[in-house]
């Protein structure tokens, strides 16, 4: 549902702009009327009252990082492979610039964003099936060698038709690796954990997301958008050669202590 919305709100700024074309600034107010409302509406959300007295307990900021060293040995494999992943995928913004370095005009980038969350939005529910079908791992596996062909392929692509092809690519490996790898990490940590193990990763990989857009644009601006394209290709193919190596995780299915 949340990919859904990623499609009907690109399409209403596509329809603004083919009656009003130029008009960015109106459009951005409009955008922020919506997120207005969301934040409002969300100041009527009550929780659920707990007539149980619970001790206040202090959380140090980087408390989460303590569970990395309790964690699973399954788990700091998977982990690190992932992190070592998203440190070099940024943003989509980069694919949209390049698209309009390219030649395509504003409504045509927007038409392809939209495009890609189309097929990202499709392609969900029958790729969940078929990784509990042959596993998670190899469906992540398979997501990102679509994700590192979409990158070479974007490093020296000037076509239109090309890049509507490229980004069909993108959407299924969005389809095989955002869900996928949350599945992964709840599969090889004991159920009580998994909440710690989830919010652990999202920490690390929210740092590490930031990173990842600085680097690149580091890349982009001193050897040009190729060259940054085509290393996060590369950090991709050796990261899949990681996951290769590594032993296949076990799953947990118990609340037994971790070893």
């Amino acid at each position: 549902m949340d990919t859904l919305g990623a499609v009907l709100g690109p399409s209403l700024a596509l329809l603004y702009l083919y009656f009003y074309p130029k008009e960015y600034k109106t459009l951005f107010f409009i955008a922020f009327i919506p997120g207005l409302f969301a934040v409002l509406s969300s100041f009527s959300l009550k929780e659920k009252k707990v007539n149980e007295l619970r001790p206040k307990i202090k959380t140090p900021f980087f408390s989460f990082l303590k569970y990395w060293k309790v964690s699973p040995v399954e788990y700091r494999n998977v982990v690190t492979g992932l992190l070592i992943f998203t440190l070099f995928n940024s943003s989509d913004f980069f694919l949209l610039l390049r698209a309009k370095q390219s030649g395509l005009d504003d409504t045509m980038v927007i038409g392809i964003y939209i495009f890609y969350n189309l097929i990202y939005a499709f392609f969900s529910f029958p790729v969940g099936i078929l990784a509990d079908k042959v596993g998670l791992k190899t469906i992540f596996i398979m997501g990102l060698a679509l994700f590192a062909i979409v990158y070479f392929g974007i490093s020296a692509n000037t076509n239109l038709y090309f890049f509507f092809g490229l980004f069909f690519l993108y959407g299924i490996y969005a389809a095989a690796t955002e869900g996928i790898s949350k599945a992964w990490i709840s599969n090889i940590t004991s159920k009580k954990d998994t909440a710690t193990a989830i919010g652990t990763f999202s920490g690390l990989q929210s740092i590490c997301t930031m990173l990842a857009s600085s680097l690149t644009g580091v890349i982009w601006f001193q050897f040009g958008a190729g060259t940054a394209f085509i290393t996060t290709a590369t950090a991709t193919i050796i990261v899949i050669a990681y996951f290769l190596a590594i032993p296949k995780p076990a799953t947990i299915k118990n609340d037994t202590d971790h070893p």
